[in-house]
């Protein structure tokens, strides 16, 4: 199969290389795409250098399937072309994830609504991503009334230049800055740019997304979200009231049976998820399970997850999985 990766030299591009490789997708011929200051360079994947070219050349290559990672703008004007081409294209960007003929996927949840007629599809945010694979299978049971999320997002969201930004200060360097504050040591109220209401754009992705995966606007949600330190990961408190009282036992079962997840929660020995562990793995994982003693019907939960592989790179490929195990492609 012949698989283009849009955005190939960025950071998300980086690990879709891996983590195709990794699951072992049948790439017979890959096409790195990226901008014009990288065309000619060279990628190495599965053993082979490939030539970085520009989006026209990779559409004229005919591939498959195009795995999208490089920006809103560019998805918007280039998703389209590649679509009208009969290519696949599965996008990282915000641009097409609200759009109403597009699905917006996470495959534990919702991949079975796909068809062969969905030429763009809309991979979610990377926070969204980890709180409906651990919330799905809990409103599906229970029905969620309302959700408060605060996350705790990994600077490595923002991207590269973020990252040079947190190494910089770790080593006293003066440096290119990605946020309009120093990071190390510091907890910045502020993923995106804000809108009209206050909110951030990531805040608002939390909502608007999380109602559309689980098929609910009924679900009542408000999020803070925050960049703290960390390169490995994003982590999230989730406090969710259901329309049906639970039991924690069985909430820890139907968690540990459900696809995408590893329950840590046992405080005995310490074992909760953090980002140091998630780093580098697929899963998500859930923890610090607990009764909100406030409020009846109500958890508590902590949920951490790699955002760069199951909030992104591994998220995609997962749909391009399900798409070829289903001939859809």
């Amino acid at each position: 199969m012949k698989v283009a990766v849009v955005g190939a030299t960025g950071l998300v591009g980086e690990v879709m290389l891996k983590v195709l490789a990794e699951r072992n997708f049948p790439v017979s011929e890959l096409i790195p795409v990226a901008s014009e200051r990288s065309i000619g360079k060279l990628i190495s994947f599965a053993g082979n250098d490939y030539k970085v070219v520009g989006m026209q050349t990779a559409i004229d290559m005919k591939p498959n399937i195009a795995l999208f990672s490089a920006g809103g703008d560019t998805s918007l004007e280039w998703a389209p072309k590649f679509a009208e081409a009969g290519i696949t294209v599965i996008d990282n960007s915000s641009a097409w994830r609200m759009d109403q003929s597009k699905r917006l996927v996470v495959p534990e949840i919702n991949a079975t609504q796909l068809t062969s007629e969905d030429k763009i599809i809309a991979n979610p945010n990377c926070s969204t991503i980890q709180m409906v694979v651990a919330l799905a299978p809990l409103h599906k049971k229970y029905k969620i009334k309302r959700i408060v999320v605060s996350t705790y997002q990994s600077i490595t969201g923002t991207g590269v230049k973020a990252v040079k930004q947190l190494e910089n200060e770790i080593a006293g360097i003066k440096g290119e800055m990605a946020y309009p504050y120093p990071i190390h040591q510091n907890a910045i109220p502020h993923c995106d740019v804000f809108e009209d209401n206050g909110y951030t754009k990531e805040e608002m992705k939390l909502v608007r997304e999380t109602q559309k995966i689980l098929d609910d606007r009924t679900i009542a949600i408000t999020a803070t979200a925050v960049r703290i330190p960390t390169a490995g990961g994003h982590s999230e408190a989730i406090n969710v009231e259901f329309e049906n009282d639970f039991d924690l036992t069985e909430v820890r079962h139907l968690l540990n049976e459900s696809p995408g997840i590893v329950v840590q929660d046992n405080i005995d020995v310490n074992t909760y998820p953090m980002p140091i562990y998630a780093h580098g793995k697929d899963d998500v994982f859930v923890g610090r399970l607990r009764r909100d003693g406030s409020q009846r019907k109500t958890l508590n939960l902590w949920v951490v997850s790699d955002n760069l592989r199951k909030g992104a790179a591994t998220n995609t490929i997962q749909i391009a999985e399900y798409l070829l195990k289903q001939k859809l492609l």
